[in-house]
Formats: structure tokens, C-alpha cells, sequence
């Protein structure tokens, strides 16, 4: 297995279990933090301030690298990667998020604790995806 892949094999069974930890597996926990004017669940906000930190460590440790530990050099974003498709996708994705109480990490995490409404999550997660190649393919 080549070193890049390993790492992110890692990665993501890392990211897989943290968010199963975190109970983010839970439609129904995602949805708790998203309603504000009811049953608030303030779960999901602990799970990013968790996130926040260690972005905000591995920004200063970024800082002071020559170059990163397994390529030759960052590919970091800057103000001219926010395009209209960029903030278009960004919003379906949050309403697709509130809706279903799931993103892709978690969608995927959930496969492992409740399969069948992971699956549909999962299945129309990648519907969605071939519409927009078939629509962009068009255009």
C-alpha cells in the first residue's frame, strides 16, 4: 500500500470514529443542535469546538514548516477559491444537512450502526452528485 494512501486510509478511520464518538452518526442529534427555538442539543457545537482547536493548532504549526511532512510543499486555500458554485454547493449542502441530520462523513459512519437509512442518505447523497455531472457535463 503506497504511504499516501495509508495516511489516508488513517485519516479517515480516525475522522470515522471521532464522529461515531461524538454521536454525529445521529440524525436526530444533528437536528437537536439545528433547533434553536425547541429541544436544543448543544452536542454538535462541543464536536466543533473540538474541530475549531485543533484547526487553529495545526494552522500554527503549519506556520512555522518549511514544507509538509509527505509532499513537497501546502496547497492552501485563498479568497479566489470562493466562487458562485463553491457557495451554491455549500448551501445545498447545509440544507441537505439540516433535512437529513447527515453529511457524507457521517453518512458513511452511520453505514456501520444503521445501515438502511444510512443507504438511502448514502444512495441519493450520490444521485445528487450524477445530476450535477450530468447537468455541468451539459452546460
Amino acid at each position: 500500500m503506497r504511504r499516501e494512501t495509508f495516511i489516508a486510509l488513517t485519516a479517515g478511520i480516525i475522522f470515522g470514529a471521532g464522529l461515531a464518538l461524538g454521536g454525529m452518526t445521529d440524525p436526530a442529534r444533528v437536528r437537536g443542535f439545528l433547533d434553536l427555538f425547541g429541544a436544543w442539543d448543544p452536542t454538535l457545537a462541543f464536536v466543533m469546538g473540538g474541530a475549531v482547536l485543533v484547526m487553529a493548532f495545526a494552522w500554527a504549526l503549519q506556520r512555522r514548516m518549511l514544507r509538509p511532512f509527505f509532499t513537497d510543499s501546502f496547497a492552501l486555500p485563498d479568497r479566489s477559491d470562493l466562487t458562485p458554485r463553491l457557495i451554491g454547493g455549500s448551501a445545498l449542502f447545509g440544507i441537505g444537512w439540516g433535512i437529513a441530520g447527515l453529511c457524507p462523513g457521517p453518512g458513511f459512519a452511520a453505514l456501520a450502526i444503521e445501515p438502511v437509512s444510512a443507504a438511502i442518505f448514502i444512495a441519493a447523497m450520490l444521485f445528487g452528485m450524477l445530476v450535477v455531472r450530468i447537468v455541468e457535463g451539459a452546460a
